[in-house]
Parts: C-alpha cells; sequence; structure tokens
C-alpha cells in the first residue's frame, strides 16, 4: 500500500515540473521574441558564418606581398595546399583556399581594398 501511494506521489510529482517546465520554456520563448534575443542570436550566427577574408589577410596567409606575381601566388598556394592536405589540418587548408580565391577576385579586378566573400 504504501509502495502504491510513493508510485502514484511520483508520477504525480513528475507530471507537475513536466508541465511546469514546459511553461516556463514557452514563456521565454515569448520573451525572446518580443525583446528581439532570437533575431539578435540568429544575426550573430549568420555574421559568424559569412567572415570575410580582406587582401591583407590573403596576402599574409599566403606570405606574399603587393608586387609578387600571379604565378607566384599560385606556386605558393600549391605548396601550402598539399602540405596541408598531407599531413595538415582542413581548417588550414581551407584558409589557404580562401586566401587563393580573395587574391585571384582582386586580380581579375585590379581593385587592392576589395573584400572577399565567401
Amino acid at each position: 500500500m504504501a509502495g502504491r501511494i510513493i508510485a502514484q506521489f511520483i508520477v504525480m510529482g513528475s507530471g507537475i515540473l513536466g508541465r511546469a517546465f514546459f511553461q516556463a520554456y514557452r514563456q521565454a520563448l515569448a520573451n525572446a521574441s518580443k525583446t528581439g534575443v532570437a533575431q539578435e542570436a540568429m544575426q550573430n550566427a549568420v555574421r559568424k558564418a559569412g567572415k570575410a577574408i580582406n587582401e591583407q589577410e590573403a596576402r599574409q596567409i599566403l606570405g606574399v606581398t603587393e608586387h609578387t606575381s600571379w604565378e607566384e601566388i599560385l606556386q605558393k598556394y600549391d605548396k601550402l595546399f598539399e602540405n596541408n592536405a598531407k599531413a595538415g589540418s582542413f581548417y588550414l587548408q581551407s584558409k589557404v583556399l580562401r586566401a587563393k580565391e580573395c587574391l585571384e577576385a582582386v586580380y581579375r579586378s585590379n581593385d587592392s581594398e576589395m573584400m572577399c566573400n565567401f
């Protein structure tokens, strides 16, 4: 008899706690949408995902100067890309690729202040 009462008490208590948690979560979502916190979090996520590499960063990654020819840039790119493909990291390999893409866009447009969004 005592075990049955304890089991009913546990079931009833967990139901009450579950409903309270659900109501609190719903209220938190409503508050977040009223204050714009949800929109701000979404904008921050988009901003982080779309970070840009500018020409100066691209040149620093590849180790080239403003006066370096396109052929030399390609040689540096190939060397760094292959080294990171063999024993390096995918992150560094990606950075090298983005730097090459940025400089390629700069060389095509001849605009040294261009921001490269990829």
